[in-house]
């Protein structure tokens, strides 16, 4: 059975998030609102999601994280939480963020790497660095690779192939035995008949 849509965005798997301030502006061009995404991004690991990897971009946000709950929840605690903040603390008015937010479930090793990958180079693809090493608004505080997905090494197994597999081996397994039963001492191999004679 194939689970529902929302039991896929439940807690347990890790997704990559991305993002966009209000009409693509560019507020996290300024360092105190950036500052601020990373207070509020790390405020709510832990609690609200874990935070594996993230990077705040003048007009844009990537977060790699596991939520705690729903991945609403956690995108919600991150959008609300900024805002919030940056209307009581820094006066902001009017709308922060577009609409919504985009969302890839992790789905094994490969694709984990590929979107950590995408993170550290964001801001160099973007030319706001040489050296993503050099980006201030970017950092991997937890790059284990989650419990739960598949590993790059381990090919996906069969389930129901290898128990007929299993099944089909017993099966033969158990003919060789009744065979041996019914005629113990002739033998089928031609390379020993030959050798008698």
């Amino acid at each position: 059975m194939r689970p529902s849509r929302g039991d896929i965005r439940s807690s347990g798997y890790s997704y990559f998030v991305t993002t966009q301030t209000y009409g693509r502006r560019s507020l996290f061009r300024v360092e105190k609102y950036a500052r601020l995404m990373l207070e509020v991004l790390k405020h709510y690991n832990g609690t609200g999601y874990m935070l594996q990897a993230y990077v705040v971009m003048p007009d844009h946000l990537h977060v790699l994280l596991t939520p705690a709950e729903a991945i609403e929840k956690s995108v919600q605690l991150i959008k609300g939480g900024f805002s919030f903040r940056a209307k009581r603390e820094l006066g902001m008015n009017g709308e922060i963020w577009q609409p919504g937010f985009t969302d890839h479930r992790i789905r094994d090793g490969e694709d984990w790497d590929r979107h950590l990958n995408y993170i550290k180079l964001n801001p160099v693809e973007a030319r706001l660095v040489e050296d993503s090493a050099l980006y201030e608004w970017m950092g991997f505080p937890c790059k284990e690779f989650p419990q739960g997905l598949k590993p790059i090494s381990i090919e996906t197994t069969n389930v129901r192939a290898e128990a007929r597999t299993l099944h089909s081996s017993l099966a033969t397994v158990e003919n060789v035995h009744e065979a041996a039963k019914a005629a113990p001492f002739q033998s089928n191999d031609q390379s020993a008949l030959q050798s008698k004679e």
